[in-house]
């Protein structure tokens, strides 16, 4: 059995990205991209560890601390290719040419993912997260990155020209007409993003959307921090969410107050929004159901 760790990563999301798998100081290959996202590199590292081991016969185990990944590959990706690479919704999926290269690559492999939890000191994440952030620096200076030795005997010798030219995933606010969005759209957009399985199976990307200082008084009444709710984000059943208003309470802060339905449930949520250095980012959500 082959044991490895994928890693993306992306100093801006989207900005200067790159991916790395790692098996062992002696294997493992790095790559990227001078404009991408962390989802990309998170898919351009499976597929590059698939591809560079398709010539072997061992079932691969691969470590992810990307739900996003792991659950299009195993769980989403089926439907997508049924529909004709469409989401639920009707909306293209994003990064389809990774999706379909990945989708190529997994035919006939014995493939068993795990997720485990970024930063928290697994050797073979921790090794493949350094080698991918070492890669979005060199795209970051205008350098290559390292390639690695990669595996010995893969005929695949720049993988990344296997799915042509991959462009960035659309940002959290594609759906906005191509006229720059006001603030208040702008936080609309983060929130809506917010509800989506893309998003919520990718933990750096939510970590980014929420302040460092966050809190959220739930409908139970528990107080929740950031790093409980990071340790417990996931995909959630589907809520549809009707603006009721946004309100500047400041120049860098927007009180949005919305109603979320689905389930058969009504729920009224406020969430607070304060510009800070990185941007807009959510500081206080609370949730009250309606009767």
């Amino acid at each position: 059995m082959i044991i490895a760790a994928a890693d993306g990563s992306a100093l801006g999301n989207p900005g200067p990205a790159g991916w790395a798998w790692y098996v062992d100081d002696g294997c493992w290959a790095s790559g990227g991209w001078p404009h991408g996202t962390n989802n990309m590199g998170e898919l351009m590292a499976v597929l590059d560890l698939l591809q560079q081991t398709a010539h072997l016969d061992e079932e691969l185990h691969v470590f992810c601390d990307s739900k996003y990944v792991i659950d299009s590959i195993t769980k989403w990706m089926k439907n997508w290719k049924r529909k004709g690479w469409k989401k639920s919704d009707g909306k293209p999926v994003m990064n389809v040419e990774l999706m379909k290269a990945l989708d190529e690559a997994m035919q006939g492999r014995r493939v068993v993912f795990e997720w485990v939890k970024g930063h928290a000191g697994h050797p073979l994440n921790e090794a493949a997260d350094a080698r991918a952030n070492a890669a979005a620096s060199a795209y970051q200076r205008g350098a290559t990155a390292d390639p690695g030795p990669g595996f010995v005997g893969s005929s695949t010798s720049h993988p990344a020209a296997a799915v042509g030219q991959v462009e960035a995933e659309p940002d959290l606010f594609s759906d906005l007409e191509d006229v720059a969005p006001t603030d208040e759209e702008h936080v609309v957009a983060m929130e809506r993003a917010l509800l989506t399985d893309e998003l919520r199976s990718d933990r750096a990307a939510v970590a980014a959307l929420l302040h460092p200082d966050w809190q959220e008084v739930g409908r139970s009444g528990r107080l929740w921090t950031r790093d409980d709710i990071l340790d417990a984000i996931g995909p959630i059943e589907h809520v549809d969410l009707e603006v009721v208003s946004a309100d500047r309470i400041g120049a860098d802060a927007i009180l949005l107050l919305w109603r979320a339905t689905g389930d058969g449930r009504s729920t009224l949520r406020s969430s607070l929004w304060v510009r800070a250095g990185r941007g807009w980012q959510q500081r206080f959500h609370q949730g009250t159901d309606e009767g």
